[in-house]
């Protein structure tokens, strides 16, 4: 139940985030490093950052929700991980290193998702996993690459 609320807080501030970032962006012609500058730490944040605090709360409920086995030691490593892309992402905004620090940050966790999202793909043609939090995944990390190749790709061009 809590997985599922999570699950849903997660999808409605990152669409809220969008939303909001691409106004921001074509506020005043087309600006993808304001852009970015808003999305990428809120994005990281909410995503990493709330699950990293359910896997450490809550990991075997939210083990269970995507039909995975719960693993105890090795879900805190992975909790602690998502963890650590969010206070970095923080720590980047706040410090104002700039567009390329961000673009690091969010392009590592991105890689993840990537990659996160292939895994629940094998693992629900597999062992035929087929609960909502498992054959979601590939494709939410394939909508928020999406959403972000253009304001990435022109910041980048901007570097």
């Amino acid at each position: 139940m809590l997985s599922n609320l999570l699950d849903a807080l997660r999808m409605v501030i990152v669409s809220v985030t969008f939303f909001l970032g691409y106004r921001i962006g074509f506020e005043h012609g087309y600006d993808p490093v304001g852009q970015l500058h808003f999305m990428i730490p809120i994005i990281v944040v909410t995503i990493a950052g709330i699950s990293g605090i359910e896997g450490l709360i809550g990991g075997k409920s939210a083990a269970a929700a995507k039909g995975f086995a719960s693993d105890g030691n090795y879900q805190r490593q992975s909790a602690i991980a998502m963890l650590s892309y969010a206070v970095i992402a923080v720590v980047v905004s706040l410090a104002r290193w700039g567009i390329a620090s961000e673009l690091t940050i969010f392009l590592a966790f991105a890689f993840f998702l990537v990659f996160s999202g292939i895994n629940h793909a094998v693992d629900a043609v597999r062992r035929r996993n087929f609960a909502w939090q498992n054959v979601n995944r590939p494709f939410i990390a394939l909508l928020l690459v999406a959403g972000m190749i253009y304001p990435v790709v022109l910041a980048l061009k901007g570097l």
